[in-house]
C-alpha cells in the first residue's frame, strides 16, 4: 500500500521516562488512521514527534516527498509545515483577540511569496497577494462552515466552532497530512456528527488524516485503521472490529481481567 508516513521503531525518552518505546506503523493514503489508547499512552508525544516539536530519541520518521520517503525526524515545526504536515491541538490554541478570518490568514501566511520588504513598502505585488490571502482564507472558512462568522472575534465562537476554526487554520497551510488531536473533545452529539462529515470532506480533498480521539463511537465509525498505544508501547493495530475485540485493548481501557469478564 502507498504510505505517506512511516513510523519506524520510534522511541522518545524524557530523562528516565520512556514516553514512546519502539513504535512502528504507517499512514496509508486515502485512509483515516486513529491513534488511540488510555490517558498517558503516548499519543500526543507521537504527534509532537511527527510535527517536529520533539526529536525522537531513537528510530525514524519518514515522510513521502516527490515519490520517495525522506527522514524528517528532528525537523523543526516550520519545516514540517512547509513539507505539508499540519496539526490541531488537544487544548484549542487560537488568537482570541483576532477575528475568525485573521486566525486563518495567519495559518495561510506560510504559503505567501512576498517577503519582508514587500510588506514594509506595500508594493503592488504585496497588496495583490494580501487580497489573495483573504480570498483563500475565506474559502477555508466556507469549507468548514464559518464563512458568515469571518469578522467575529474567535473568542466569541462556540466551543465547537472554535474547533472548526482551528481545523480551517491548519488546512490553510495546504497540508498533505493533517493531525487532529481530540477534535471532538467538548462537542455535543450534533457537533460531533457535523465533525465526522467535515473529516470525510477533508479526506475527499486529498488530505490524509490521523486523529487522536477518546470518543470510541466516533473512532470506530470513521477510521479504517487503528493503532493502539499503552504506556508508550504499541499493543495492537488493525481494523475497527479487530481492535474492538482485542483482549489487550480491552484490558488497557477497562483494567486487568476485563477481557475475561
Amino acid at each position: 500500500m502507498d504510505a505517506i508516513l512511516k513510523i519506524d521503531s520510534v522511541s522518545k525518552r524524557f530523562g528516565g521516562l520512556m514516553a514512546l518505546s519502539d513504535v512502528s506503523f504507517q499512514v496509508t493514503r486515502g485512509q483515516i488512521l486513529g491513534l488511540i489508547g488510555p490517558n498517558g499512552a503516548g499519543k500526543t508525544t507521537m504527534f509532537n514527534c511527527i510535527a517536529g516539536i520533539y526529536k525522537p530519541t531513537e528510530g525514524s520518521i519518514l515522510f513521502e516527498r516527490e515519490g520517495r520517503h525522506v527522514e524528517v525526524g528532528g525537523s523543526r515545526p516550520e519545516q514540517m509545515t512547509q513539507m505539508g504536515v499540519a496539526r490541531t491541538f488537544q487544548n484549542i490554541r487560537l488568537f482570541a483577540s483576532l477575528s475568525v478570518l485573521d486566525n486563518v490568514r495567519i495559518g495561510r501566511h506560510c504559503r505567501a511569496a512576498q517577503g519582508f520588504w514587500g510588506a514594509v513598502l506595500r508594493t503592488r505585488a504585496q497588496k495583490a497577494e494580501e487580497k489573495r490571502l483573504v480570498d483563500q482564507s475565506m474559502s477555508y472558512l466556507d469549507f468548514v462552515g464559518l464563512g458568515p462568522k469571518a469578522l467575529d472575534l474567535s473568542s466569541a465562537l462556540s466551543y465547537g466552532d472554535q474547533r472548526r476554526l482551528e481545523i480551517a487554520r491548519a488546512l490553510a497551510s495546504e497540508p498533505r497530512l493533517l493531525l487532529l488531536d481530540e477534535p471532538a473533545a467538548g462537542m455535543n452529539p450534533q457537533e460531533t456528527a457535523s465533525l465526522v462529515d467535515l473529516i470525510h470532506a477533508i479526506l475527499a480533498k486529498g488530505v490524509d488524516v490521523v486523529l487522536i480521539e477518546h470518543d470510541m463511537k466516533l473512532v470506530m465509525s470513521i477510521c479504517q485503521h487503528l493503532v493502539v498505544l499503552d504506556h508508550g508501547v504499541k499493543i495492537a493495530e488493525g481494523g475497527p472490529r479487530e481492535i474492538r475485540e482485542n483482549p489487550e485493548v480491552i484490558e488497557a481501557y477497562l483494567g486487568r481481567g476485563a477481557a475475561h469478564a
